[in-house]
């Protein structure tokens, strides 16, 4: 279920998945402990001008109120794979510009 998630919230940012992943983690993780808590979430995405940005709860797969590396990895790698199997698909999920 929590890989659903975050496949439908990488299906609607096609933007991201050119993004700087990497210093995405660094901006967000304002407090520099590893995590992006869902305080610094919410105070700092609009920072990324994703459009639309992710959920903090698709992200968070062990749902410990955090995204560690290893989850931000998980989720940029299904951004990154989002626009190249969607380009060959023909379901009604893939956007318009694809």
């Amino acid at each position: 279920m929590r890989k659903v998630l975050i496949v439908a919230a990488v299906a609607l940012m096609p933007s991201v998945a050119m993004a700087d992943w990497a210093g995405h983690f660094a901006t967000l993780d304002t407090d520099g402990n590893g995590r992006i808590s869902r305080t610094e979430w919410e105070k700092n995405v609009s920072k990324l001008n994703l459009d639309p940005a992710p959920t903090f709860t698709a992200m968070d797969e062990d749902v410990n109120n955090a995204i560690d590396e290893d989850e931000w990895a998980a989720a940029e790698k299904m951004a990154k794979a989002f626009p190249v199997s969607c380009k060959s698909a023909t379901e009604s999920w893939c956007p318009k510009q694809y």
